[in-house]
């Protein structure tokens, strides 16, 4: 049995280009996205927002899950795309950061897609535009492009 290490190049490399990633698509405006599911602690059916007074553009208010007050965020304003009424697809994405839960109101979520970490290439250079900040990488999967997002970025 072979182990892969930096000394025998060619099995080290065939490790790395097997590093699987699991990516949880959802859709925004045409486009997918993708998010890390190790970040994702649900997917909820849309819900009622209580407001936030005084709130950025992009944090929709708060939810109450299961006791616990959610911070919800809409991704369409975060990405600077226009609002629209939510429909049956619409989901909320709950995710967990170092320092808390919060929700991500997205379109609708499409599915949990496997993708090599060799297959990401670095994010386009586009120039000032803040939606930029945010994406990790973009790859190619049955000639559709997804983009994939930074969390971390995205909701800092």
């Amino acid at each position: 049995m072979t182990t892969a290490s930096p000394e025998n190049n060619s099995n080290f490399e065939a490790a790395q280009d097997s590093a699987l990633l699991q990516w949880m698509t959802f859709n925004l405006a045409d486009e997918v996205y993708g998010l890390d599911v190790m970040n994702i602690k649900e997917v909820l059916h849309y819900t009622d927002i209580a407001p936030v007074p005084g709130a950025p553009n992009y944090v929709l208010g708060i939810i109450n899950l299961r006791g616990n007050v959610v911070t919800m965020l809409d991704a369409r304003t975060r990405f600077g795309l226009p609002s629209i009424e939510h429909t049956d697809d619409t989901r909320i994405v709950v995710i967990e950061t170092d320092v808390e839960t919060l929700g991500i109101m997205v379109d609708s979520v499409s599915e949990v897609i496997y993708v090599k970490e060799s297959d990401i290439e670095p994010p386009p250079n586009v120039g000032s535009d803040e939606m930029s900040h945010y994406i990790r990488g973009v790859c190619n999967r049955e000639d559709t492009l997804i983009i994939l997002i930074n969390l971390h970025d995205m909701v800092s």
